[in-house]
């Protein structure tokens, strides 16, 4: 039995806490909710589910000192800017962790985190989907491998009707939200390419646009591997009504397309005249994959490391943007043979 807390009852919180609720092998102890609405609308599933709802504690810190000793694990699903803050509290406190994307707002943040998780020795799993994805596991295995050659490009593209979708949210705060588009939805194609690339990001040119919101809703991304390779990022949050990515890997042996939540995978080897469909593994519950990475079951796939590069990643954006667009050089960065 696991005994885990949520901090967050939100929409995607509430998605997580369905199948949770089902599972013989995990017991929700407690949750920190400020908001009521939100408390009663978790309270809700456990009714449905024919059990109590567990005690609510608002404050965040107040809930870390009353139930980390009766839990095992947290999942924190709260605004962006709170992620650094709560999680290295609970790495404090004792408890392995299942943090919500993105992972933190900056490099300073990422490296702070991993050295916490590294003095504590706790366990430290980040919910991108794309990462936990068996076709991305996959993926990266093959181009890790070398069979496929050297990593010439990367194409991503991520699109949806973000701005309206999020209109009044704090998802269009940017004190709680980090970013717009690109720093939500389009977390997923930072994480997934970065999880791909395995290296570091050695240049990156950016141009962000608001549409006269409070937060990007449009984004550009050039940037250079320390490789090499060429990467470019392509976010449209004012699309019509859809939410869709692609991403397409280009090696000297073979072309890889996945999505930036790893909902698929295929492959064209050179000498085929098309792309084909990759066998792979079904996929987990991200807490199923948690649980397993718990148990020693599999190593994990979504590690904070990743989590820096992509802070990295993101810090550089905002700095070319903040600079209309200049190139930014990312000192000390790693070739794949390098990074290992």
């Amino acid at each position: 039995m696991t005994r885990v807390g949520f901090i967050g009852t939100g929409v995607m919180a509430r998605v997580h806490l369905e199948p949770m609720l089902r599972r013989d092998d995990t017991r929700v102890v407690a949750v920190c909710e400020p908001s009521a609405a939100n408390y009663a609308a978790a309270a809700e599933l456990w009714d449905q589910h024919g059990l109590p709802a567990p005690p609510n504690e608002p404050d965040w810190a107040q809930f870390v000192a009353t139930y980390a000793n009766q839990l095992d694990a947290v999942f924190i699903i709260t605004p962006h800017a709170l992620h650094f803050v709560q999680a290295k509290a609970c790495l404090e406190a004792g408890l392995d962790i299942l943090l919500e994307k993105p992972m933190v707002m900056t490099a300073d943040e990422a490296t702070e985190l991993i050295e916490a998780r590294d003095r504590t020795g706790r366990l430290l799993v980040v919910a991108f989907q794309g990462s936990l994805s068996p076709q991305v596991r996959e993926a990266a295995r093959l181009l890790r491998s070398g069979e496929l050659g050297p990593i010439h490009n990367i194409s991503a593209v991520v699109w949806q009707n973000w701005a309206t979708l999020t209109d009044g949210t704090w998802r269009q705060r940017p004190e709680l939200s980090g970013g717009g588009f690109l720093f939500d939805t389009g977390a997923h194609m930072l994480n997934t390419v970065s999880d791909l690339a395995g290296e570091d990001f050695a240049e990156v040119a950016a141009w962000l646009e608001d549409d006269g919101r409070p937060v990007d809703i449009r984004a550009v991304v050039i940037a250079r591997l320390a490789s090499g390779a060429l990467v470019t990022m392509n976010a449209c949050g004012s699309a019509i009504p859809s939410c869709h990515s692609d991403i397409r890997v280009f090696t000297s042996g073979a072309i890889l397309r996945t999505g930036i939540w790893g909902e698929l995978l295929e492959i064209q080897r050179a000498g085929s005249a098309r792309l084909r469909k990759v066998p792979s593994i079904a996929p987990l519950p991200v807490w199923e994959q948690f649980l397993n990475v718990r148990a020693g079951r599999i190593a994990n796939p979504s590690p904070p490391e990743v989590g820096l590069r992509m802070a990295r990643l993101w810090d550089a954006i905002r700095e070319s943007t903040a600079n209309g667009g200049a190139v930014v050089r990312l000192p000390n960065a790693q070739p794949l043979a390098a990074a290992g």
